[in-house]
């Protein structure tokens, strides 16, 4: 079930029962009204590690976010320094799967959404079985499939400089800036990710603020300003919306040292694409 952490919570009516026949009516309940509290009592680095790779039990649900920060080889030291905000990424947001044993596929996440080229012993792409023109891709696997850099951009970009959540949020864009050095591009010809074509403002048709589009001639795959976009969205369950494309799973944990959101789909590092 989604959690979503909010620091008002509206009065909750409670109406009256009454029981037919000849049963008397239930004994009154006094309500005591109580808030779930969002502070998780330690640092953002503490929360990873401890639903990460060492996780208890199944609790690893942070697992394949710790392999790519070391992959990438980004201290873990960041997620102590103070006054940020954190994008978590659920398993899910990275390599969701179907299937089981010999049939198990990469079915979505960044793995499938950014698939990669497959190459020779050489480097050199492998032309596609389906379409003899067009080189072959297929999802990722693991993150060494990328190129380190890429890897390293891509989590710079999830952590903010500020802290945002529900108490300063909007139901407009908020442009944030993150570690990722504005500049910062993905190679076309190593993934998908290359391809997308960015800009640094927003689309003038609203309602097609999501779309992304891929040219690899003209892609750049990451925001030309090392931005990105947080807001509100207006519904029952309120979540903390990215770039337009990706809602929360968990959003507004309170860490020792800035806020923490969790995010089980591919979180998309650009705002604009069009």
């Amino acid at each position: 079930m989604k959690k979503t952490f909010l620091p008002f919570f509206s009065a909750i009516l409670i109406a009256a029962v009454t029981l037919s026949g000849c049963y008397k009516l239930q004994k009154d309940y006094k309500y005591e009204p109580s808030t779930l509290d969002p502070s998780i009592n330690m640092s953002a680095k503490d929360f990873l590690l401890t639903r990460g790779v060492a996780g208890a039990g199944s609790d690893s649900v942070f697992k394949w976010m710790q392999l790519g920060l070391e992959y990438a080889e980004i201290d873990l030291a960041e997620f102590e320094r103070p006054g940020r905000t954190f994008i978590f990424l659920h398993n899910n947001a990275i390599r969701a799967t179907s299937g089981s044993g010999a049939t198990l596929k990469v079915s979505g996440g960044f793995f499938f959404d950014y698939p990669i080229y497959v190459k020779d012993a050489l480097g050199n792409h492998i032309k596609s079985l389906i379409d003899p023109t067009a080189d072959s891709v297929r999802p990722a696997l693991t993150w060494s499939d990328y190129p380190k850099q890429l890897v390293k951009n891509y989590f710079s970009y999830l952590i903010l400089q500020g802290e945002y959540s529900f108490d300063n949020l909007g139901v407009n864009n908020t442009s944030v800036p993150t570690l990722l050095a504005p500049g910062a591009t993905a190679n076309p010809n190593d993934s998908k990710l290359g391809w997308v074509v960015t800009r640094t403002t927003p689309n003038p048709d609203a309602a097609s603020a999501s779309i992304i589009v891929f040219n690899q001639a003209t892609g750049t795959g990451f925001d030309p300003e090392g931005k990105i976009n947080l807001k509100l969205i207006n519904n029952q369950n309120a979540p903390i919306n990215v770039n337009d494309r990706t809602d929360d799973r968990t959003a507004g944990y309170i860490a020792t040292n800035g806020k923490v959101h969790v995010y089980d789909k591919t979180v998309h590092p650009f705002r604009y694409s069009y």
